[in-house]
């Protein structure tokens, strides 16, 4: 189980960049399993893209402002990241190809300060929990991390994080009733236009949607949901959406980490870091989180 999972986050991470850009995001609709969510607008602003090389490859996750210079997002996001993340708040990126991010100059370093700047982005430094187990222990998975931007966001307000115990206040047998919302920018999974009619995560267009998603099961360290309800409302998390935001009861409670099944189509038991632990909120403090 360890190594799928560690396979499966690799899978999540790695939404390789080609000539056109990322592994991207889907276009709106209603929430459900063939399209994985809806256009998120302006719903959840403080929810932004995170673009990062690692081993020479540039990659993609989501991340929420939880103050004004914090960025909330996944630790398996930074697993073997070189230089800075550039941070964007927009809810879409681009409808079509080519990715309006520059690539770095120097893809085996990253990217710097300086061409983020000039690509008019915001950048920032990742930090990891310092216990974070690398997907070898769901007893201390802590798959938490931050973005520390360089300046201050100060038109966009940071999200609430939901307070320490929120989600074991739900009753055990009301857990699979509870829905709870993802937001990110994962790729949307439907059949293409032309070629073989199978199911496939899409590039673009490339945008922050939302998805409900039933929960599964609770552990001390992570939320898992059923990614493969029927439901026309219900949907799941995919390629591009991990370390964006969980919301219960209108705060963040958790952040994306992975899926455990059949993640080609991303419709699996999906698997989130509580971020309603003390575990995770004593180390976030240390950043005035």
């Amino acid at each position: 189980m360890r190594t799928q999972l560690r396979r499966r986050a690799a899978a999540v991470l790695t939404a390789l960049v080609a000539a056109s850009g990322l592994a991207v995001a889907s276009p709106g609709g209603t929430a459900q399993a063939s399209t994985n969510g809806t256009a998120d607008g302006a719903a959840h602003p403080a929810t932004g893209l995170l673009v990062l090389y690692s081993e020479g490859f540039r990659v993609r996750c989501s991340g929420t402002l939880v103050t004004p210079t914090v960025v909330l997002s996944a630790a398996h996001c930074f697993d073997d990241a070189a230089g800075e993340v550039a941070v964007t708040f927009d809810s879409v990126i681009a409808e079509e190809p080519p990715l309006p991010i520059p690539p770095a100059a120097d893809t085996a370093a990253g990217y710097t300060d300086a061409e983020l700047a000039a690509a008019g982005l915001r950048s920032g430094t990742h930090v990891s929990h310092p216990q974070y187990s690398g997907f070898t222990d769901l007893n201390n998975w802590n798959d938490v991390a931050v973005v520390l931007l360089d300046e201050p966001v100060t038109d966009i307000a940071p999200a609430p994080l939901a307070p320490i115990g929120s989600l074991d206040t739900i009753v055990k047998s009301q857990l699979s009733s509870t829905v709870f919302r993802a937001v990110g920018y994962g790729s949307e999974v439907r059949k293409p236009l032309v070629g073989p009619q199978k199911a496939t995560p899409m590039t673009y267009p490339l945008l922050r949607r939302t998805v409900d998603m039933p929960g599964q099961k609770l552990t001390p360290q992570v939320l898992q949901t059923n990614g493969t309800s029927n439901s026309d409302e219900l949907g799941e998390t995919c390629v591009g959406d991990s370390g964006g935001p969980v919301y219960f009861g209108g705060a963040i409670a958790a952040v994306t980490s992975y899926s455990n099944g059949s993640g080609e189509k991303c419709r699996s038991v999906q698997g989130f870091q509580r971020v309603d632990i003390s575990v995770a909120r004593t180390w976030l403090a240390w950043f005035g989180v």
